[in-house]
């Protein structure tokens, strides 16, 4: 049975003018597992009153981070599939969630080289219903309409993963070097708390605070705050960090309910109140930097952060296509194929 690898990513808007910005951002915020709401309200919430103002929002903010070969994401998608393919024999294709370049083609592609089973690779190292689950539900969806004689196996969530620890720290760890940094802040990208609670298997173990996510639960493998925390605290121990020196934050959040906390633009006015000068930020919850890394975090974040006294700034960037974190994903792609091993 020939095999292939399919890595999923969010996705992009096709440029960062408004006219591209509307179909993509309908698509992304209609998704049920981002904006979690019977289909009647989403539609008001989304294309009543998001889709009024929001593309001409976001095109402004995308423009600042565009690159001349396209989208920063997919950019370095591309980068990293292209990379990750010259170290393994399997035919390793990228699709993305929302946007042009669709699942759909992208199946359709190995099956044109004649693969039957697929390693589905949702690049995203933590679990969540608005991103890693709705990229397994989406590709089992076009499998199963389109592509029913593929088989198709899914990577676990990686968060934990030594392997993935290790190249992590190691980024950060080069980034930090020469910078005398008085703390350094994890910001994972935002969810509704509720969408812990529908996560939640057991449907009464997570309650949002620190003693759920201290206590061993089935509940863990789907939990992203659970595993939000875990990886900051592995880092922390594989660097042998100061653990007073971090902290982790949640980054885009939209208005209304209410998610998870602390928010990030919050703790960048704390810290610099408490006296930190010097902050490193890094976005782990991503493995390419897009607009949530580069325009608010990289940009936003560092003005946030200095009109409230800090004064040295740096964001780490993500993975992208660093030659470990490529190295890394074709190793797990290669015990894939002659075993059958995940990186579990």
């Amino acid at each position: 049975m020939k095999k292939g690898v399919l890595l999923v990513n969010l996705g992009s808007p096709d440029s960062p003018e408004p006219k591209d910005l509307k179909p993509y951002l309908d698509e992304f915020l209609m998704d049920e597992r981002v904006i979690d709401v019977p289909r009647w309200l989403r539609n008001i919430i989304v294309r009543g009153i998001i889709l009024r103002t929001r593309p001409k929002k976001s095109a402004k903010a995308y423009k600042k981070i565009w690159w001349e070969e396209g989208s920063p994401l997919i950019v370095i998608s591309r980068r990293f599939q292209e990379k990750v393919q010259k170290h393994t024999q399997l035919p390793v294709v990228l699709g993305m969630r929302y946007g042009s370049m669709r699942i759909k083609d992208a199946l359709a592609s190995l099956r044109g080289q004649g693969v039957e089973e697929i390693l589905l690779v949702p690049l995203y190292p933590h679990y969540a219903m608005s991103s890693y689950e709705t990229v397994v539900v989406k590709t089992m969806e076009i499998q199963k309409e389109h592509f029913p004689e593929l088989n198709i196996v899914t990577m676990p969530a990686f968060y934990s993963h030594p392997e993935y620890i290790k190249v992590l720290s190691e980024s950060i760890s080069e980034r930090l070097e020469g910078f005398a940094f008085d703390h350094v802040l994890f910001s994972y990208h935002g969810i509704p708390e509720r969408h812990i609670r529908k996560s939640d298997p057991t449907r009464f173990h997570c309650q949002i605070d620190d003693r759920c996510c201290s206590i061993n639960s089935v509940a863990h493998h789907t939990c992203y705050r659970h595993q939000c925390y875990d990886t900051t605290k592995r880092v922390i121990e594989e660097m042998n960090l100061p653990s007073e020196k971090v902290s982790s934050s949640f980054q885009s959040r939209l208005a209304g309910d209410p998610w998870l906390k602390p928010y990030t633009d919050y703790e960048f006015e704390r810290l610099a109140k408490e006296g930190v000068k010097n902050l490193a930020v890094i976005t782990p919850a991503f493995v390419s930097d897009c607009l949530e890394t580069l325009e608010e975090i990289a940009m936003e974040g560092k003005e946030q952060f200095e009109e409230a006294g800090g004064e040295d700034y740096i964001h780490i960037p993500c993975l992208n296509d660093r030659d470990d974190w490529v190295a890394l994903m074709a190793s797990w792609i290669n015990r894939w194929e002659e075993n059958g091993e995940l990186p579990l």
